[in-house]
């Protein structure tokens, strides 16, 4: 220490256990203050420069980059906002880095045959991926006239949260799924899901929202032999139809509707359904799978009652 009660630049960083470059870099950021000059303009520091200097290479052991330390050292409220911006980018490096894994495996593990076609299907999807393509796809299809409440509420219902610790299975049935709602051919005339209803003749805010109900009934339902129990769930789920349609429910009603079911219940949306449903939660509902419960309950209620 000098007369002065004041470190030279190689006291401080031999007590702070870094190199005279370090305490010089931090000081030309300005985020180690001098306290002085020497006569000969050797640079001086009081004893608290060591506090913040370990202060700083606390911030820097944490990976924050050194705009964001200098916030802290400014605004002691700012470490809490960056911290959880880090952990945020973390959280994402974190998925990014899991699914690399996922792929790999799915590489490594599959038959060699096999390798060229499902790196062309990972290779489409970024990491970590996301599931805008899925949203698109479903905003393509459903009702240019359904309130935007309710897109909101059936895409909540129909794109898949991905899981955090994907397996390799998830990753190739999510690159498959991309893969589908990103071909520009279901879009083509003939291709393109068919509408639950003909299109102008019924309601479609009334169907998505009596449908919803009708999801949500099942899901509570046991599922015994695969159909839901008669009444509420599947009652709902007719009426539905019924109501959008702007007539009742009857026997002939439901007669009816089973050909409309099939119709809309094409290869796309099958495919799209096949590949979802593993990347759902355990115990989440699936919709795709609710439908198909909720149709064939009904085919087997309008076929024993015409037997």
């Amino acid at each position: 220490m000098v007369s002065e009660g004041l470190w030279s630049i190689g006291e401080l960083a031999r007590r702070a256990g870094v190199s005279v470059k370090t305490v010089r870099y931090y000081s030309d950021r300005g985020l180690l203050p001098e306290a002085g000059r020497s006569s000969g303009g050797h640079r001086r520091y009081g004893a608290g420069a060591l506090d913040r200097l370990r202060l700083i290479r606390s911030l820097r052991g944490l990976d924050l980059p050194v705009p964001e330390v200098e916030r802290v050292l400014e605004h002691d409220e700012a470490l809490e906002e960056v911290v959880s911006g880090q952990l945020r980018e973390l959280g994402s490096q974190l998925a990014a880095l899991r699914w690399r894994e996922a792929s790999l495996r799915l590489l490594q593990d599959c038959p060699p045959g096999e390798r060229a076609e499902r790196l062309r299907l990972i290779g489409a999807v970024s990491v970590p991926p996301d599931t805008a393509a899925l949203a698109r796809f479903w905003r393509r299809i459903l009702p240019v006239r359904l309130p935007a409440r309710v897109v909101s509420t059936v895409l909540d219902s129909v794109v898949p949260r991905l899981p955090e610790e994907p397996s390799p299975g998830q990753v190739l049935d999510f690159a498959r799924l991309h893969a589908l709602v990103s071909d520009p051919r279901v879009y083509l005339p003939g291709s393109r899901p068919a509408p639950p209803l003909p299109d102008g003749e019924y309601r479609p805010a009334v169907l998505y929202e009596g449908l919803a109900e009708a999801y949500a009934l099942a899901s509570a339902e046991p599922a015994a032999g695969g159909a839901p129990q008669e009444g509420g769930a599947l009652d709902c789920f007719v009426a539905a139809y019924a109501h959008a349609c702007g007539t009742v429910d009857s026997p002939g009603f439901r007669r009816g509707l089973l050909p409309l079911l099939a119709r809309s219940d094409g290869p796309v949306i099958t495919r799209y359904w096949k590949l979802a449903t593993g990347l759902f939660a355990p115990g989440e509902p699936v919709l795709g799978a609710l439908h198909h419960r909720l149709s064939v309950a009904l085919h087997v209620q309008v076929e024993a009652g015409a037997g």
